[in-house]
C-alpha cells in the first residue's frame, strides 16, 4: 500500500462531502468535482453555454487573478494527499493550482456556512503552494507536512484555487479521519467505523473492490460497495487488518455479506491485538507475525447475502487497537462492524499515540519538559499528529535547526548546572526528576571531585554567560570534568554551538523518556 491513495477520501460524497461555494462555474457546475464515478467524455454533447464537460469549468479569465471553490469535507480529518483529476480537459485545464484548509467547527456551525467561510476571522492554512498541473491526467501530490487548523489537527473545509482559470474533472482528498472523541457516549460504538477514525492498514487482496468499503457508513448499495477478492486457486486465505479509531473492549462483531450470493466466503474468523505502533513498519510486522494476535472470534461459517451478528461467540475481551478479519478461502464482504466500549486514553494509549491524543496544552507542557524553548515547542506541535516516532524526532530536529542564539540560551536556562539541584528557569517535577536521573552518575563522585566541578562550572558561566551543558546520561564525573575543562578553551561562538548540539541530544533522549512514560 504505497503513497496515500489507500487512505479514505475525505471529500467523498458518500461521507457527506459537498462543494459549498465557487466564484465561477460558467461551463460546468462545481458539484461535478466530487462525483464518485470516474469522469466521462461525450462527443458532440453541448449545453446552452458550450461543450458539456464532466467536471468543474470556469469561463476564460480576462483579468488578473484566479478561480476558486470551497469543499466541505465529509468528515473532519488530516489530509495526507490530493488527486487533481483533469481527465478530458486538454486545452482548457488550469496551468497551476494551490490548496488551503480551515476548521470551521462542528456541524451546528454550518448554518450560514458560506458567509462564515468568507469571514476574515477564518484561518486558512496552506496545504500546497502553487503547483503545476498536467492536462487530461491524474495529478497526485503528497502532503507530507500538514498545517494545523485546530488543536487536534483537523480540517473541515478546503479551498481549491486554480490559476488562472479552466476545468478540473474530480478532486480527491485522501487522509485520516480525526473524530471528536469528546462527543462519544459511554455506550457501545462502532470502533472500526470510518467516522470514528477506523483505518484499513493492510490486506491480502483487493482485486474487485477495496477493503476500505467495509468500514463505510450505512449499508452497502450493491456488490461493488464492499470488499471482494479474486478467486483463490491455491492454498491460503484472504484477510484485512483494521486499526480501530480508539482502543476499546469489543463486545460485538457484525459481518455483513449483503449482495454476495455466489461469491461469499465460506467461513470467517477475527483476531485482536494491542499495539501503539502506527508506522508502516509496524503494520507490516503485524501482518507477518502470528505472535501478536489473539483469537477473538473462532472460525465460523457464513451465509450468502446475510447479516451475521456475533456476541456470545467472542473470546477474550480486553483492550484492543487492531483487528484482523480473515475470510476462507476468498470472496466478498459488504460491511464489517466492531462494536465495543471505548477505553479512556489515559488507561491505554502509550508512546506516540498518547502524545497525539493529548490536548494542545498538555502536549505543549510535555514537550517543554524535553526542551525549554517555547518557540521550539510551538514548531514541533505544528507537526501533530505524528505518524510515528521517526516523524516526531524529525520534527524536533527541524524545529531546533530553525532556532537562533536567544532561543538556545532560553532552552539552556531549563537545565541545572552539573551538581546543582535547581535550574535558572522554572522546572516541573518531571523535568527535575529527569535532570537528576541524567546527572545521577556524576552526583556519586567524591566530595573533592564535586568541588572541582563546581569551581569549573562557575568559571564556565563567567566565560560564556550560560550554564555548562552536556548530555550527562551515563557519563562519570571525571568524564564530565574533562569535557568542561577542554571546552573552556573554546571561543564563545564555537562553544555556543557545541552546547546547542548537546541540548539537541538531551532533547532526543527526553523525547524517548516521554514516549515511554
Amino acid at each position: 500500500m504505497n503513497g496515500f491513495t489507500h487512505l479514505v477520501d475525505l471529500a467523498a460524497q458518500r461521507l457527506g462531502a459537498k462543494v459549498v461555494d465557487a466564484n465561477d462555474e460558467f461551463f460546468a457546475p462545481k458539484e461535478n468535482l466530487l462525483k464518485q464515478a470516474k469522469p466521462v467524455f461525450i462527443e458532440g454533447k453541448y449545453t446552452a453555454r458550450g461543450k458539456w464537460m464532466d467536471g468543474w469549468e470556469t469561463r476564460r479569465r480576462r483579468t488578473p487573478g484566479f478561480d476558486w471553490c470551497i469543499v466541505r469535507l465529509g468528515l473532519p480529518g488530516t489530509i495526507r494527499g490530493v488527486v487533481v483529476d483533469t481527465s478530458f480537459f486538454r486545452g482548457n485545464f488550469p496551468e497551476r493550482f494551490s490548496l488551503e484548509g480551515c476548521h470551521l467547527g462542528g456541524r451546528p456551525a454550518y448554518k450560514d456556512e458560506r458567509k462564515k467561510l468568507q469571514a476574515a476571522s477564518v484561518k486558512w492554512v496552506e496545504l500546497l503552494a502553487e503547483t503545476s498541473l498536467k492536462g487530461d491526467s491524474q495529478n497526485l501530490f503528497s502532503i507530507d507536512r500538514e498545517g494545523r487548523a485546530d488543536r487536534q489537527g483537523r480540517f473541515t473545509h478546503v479551498r481549491l484555487k486554480i490559476y488562472p482559470d479552466g476545468g478540473v474533472a474530480r478532486l480527491r482528498l485522501h487522509g485520516e479521519v480525526t473524530p471528536d472523541t469528546a462527543q462519544w457516549t459511554k455506550g457501545e460504538l462502532d470502533l472500526a467505523a470510518i467516522e470514528n477514525g477506523g483505518q484499513v492498514i493492510s490486506f491480502s487482496d483487493q482485486f474487485f473492490s477495496e477493503p476500505l468499503n467495509l468500514l463505510m457508513p450505512g449499508h452497502g448499495k450493491n456488490m461493488s460497495d464492499g470488499w471482494e477478492t479474486r478467486r483463490r486457486r491455491g492454498a491460503g486465505h484472504d484477510w484485512v487488518i483494521v486499526k480501530l479509531g480508539v482502543p476499546g473492549v469489543i463486545r460485538r462483531i457484525d459481518v455483513d455479506t449483503a449482495y454476495f450470493k455466489g461469491n461469499f466466503p465460506e467461513d470467517c474468523s477475527v483476531e485482536a491485538s494491542y499495539s501503539a505502533d502506527d508506522s508502516a513498519a509496524g503494520a507490516s510486522a503485524m501482518a507477518n507475525s502470528a505472535g501478536v494476535w489473539r483469537e477473538l472470534l473462532p472460525r465460523v461459517p457464513l451465509q450468502a447475502n446475510h447479516l451475521h451478528i456475533f456476541r456470545r461467540q467472542l473470546h477474550e475481551k480486553t483492550a484492543t487497537t487492531h483487528v484482523r478479519l480473515s475470510i476462507f478461502p476468498d470472496g466478498g464482504v459488504s460491511r464489517f462492524r466492531v462494536f465495543g466500549k471505548a477505553v479512556q486514553p489515559a488507561k491505554t494509549f502509550s508512546g506516540i499515540e498518547k502524545l497525539n491524543r493529548m490536548t494542545c496544552a498538555k502536549a505543549a507542557d510535555a514537550l517543554y519538559d524535553c526542551c525549554g524553548s517555547k518557540k521550539w515547542v510551538r514548531q514541533v506541535l505544528a507537526h501533530r499528529p505524528f505518524r510515528d516516532v521517526a516523524h516526531l524526532h524529525d520534527a524536533a530536529q527541524e524545529a531546533w535547526s530553525k532556532l537562533r542564539r536567544n532561543d538556545w540560551l532560553t532552552a539552556f536556562r531549563s537545565h541545572p548546572a552539573i551538581g546543582a539541584e535547581k535550574a535558572a528557569a522554572k522546572q516541573t517535577q518531571t523535568a527535575r526528576n529527569w535532570s537528576a536521573d541524567e546527572q545521577s552518575v556524576a552526583q556519586r563522585a567524591s566530595p573533592e571531585t564535586i568541588s572541582v566541578l563546581t569551581a569549573a562550572n562557575h568559571a564556565y558561566e563567567a566565560a560564556f554567560g550560560h550554564v555548562f551543558l552536556i548530555c550527562a546520561a551515563g557519563k562519570t564525573s571525571e568524564q564530565i570534568l574533562k569535557a568542561l575543562q577542554e571546552r573552556l578553551a573554546h571561543e564563545p561562538e564555537v562553544e555556543l554551538r557545541v552546547a546547542a548540539e548537546e541540548q539537541k541530544e538531551i532533547t532526543r533522549l527526553r523525547l524517548e523518556k516521554l514516549l515511554n512514560s
